[in-house]
């Protein structure tokens, strides 16, 4: 397997793939009517306003979540095969994901059983910050972590 094709596969792949995971999740049947009818399978005990909170919230959290995997993705296929934090490659990915949560609305806005916001674009895109800060931590870390290492051997 060529380096390119490699590079292609192993970082760029997972990006468009998640990426086209997060815009075919904008769809009906990832409503809040449908998500609120599965999660009643599991919630169904509680009380019509806890319930409606918990959805909500639920949901909340997978615009974080969704979008703050995109990032990663997004910033390790800018990176490619180079280690280290770069703020281009955060940048880069923060304006593909932000680019990707508009799109994303935009199309739900056309969608019936959706609603468009651009509160969730603003949730989205801090998913993608805590996703891209969580990088950079760790990247600072792992140089002291093993300074620290040698420091004691």
């Amino acid at each position: 397997m060529n380096s390119t094709y490699r590079s292609f596969v192993v970082y760029l792949l997972p990006a468009l793939i998640w990426t086209a995971v997060v815009l075919l999740a904008s769809n009906d049947a990832f409503s809040a009517e449908h998500t609120g009818s599965v999660l009643d399978i599991f919630l169904g005990w509680m009380q019509p306003a806890s319930f409606d909170l918990t959805h909500f919230v639920i949901r909340k959290l997978a615009h974080l979540t969704e979008y703050g995997i995109l990032g990663f993705l997004w910033f390790r296929a800018w990176r490619g095969t180079r280690a280290g934090w770069s703020i281009l490659w955060a940048r880069r990915a923060l304006a593909f994901c932000l680019a990707v949560a508009a799109l994303d609305e935009f199309h739900q806005s056309f969608v019936p059983s959706r609603t468009s916001s651009p509160r969730d674009v603003a949730i989205d895109c801090v998913g993608v910050l805590v996703a891209l800060t969580l990088i950079r931590l760790r990247r600072r870390q792992r140089p002291q972590a093993a300074a620290a290492e040698a420091s004691s051997a």
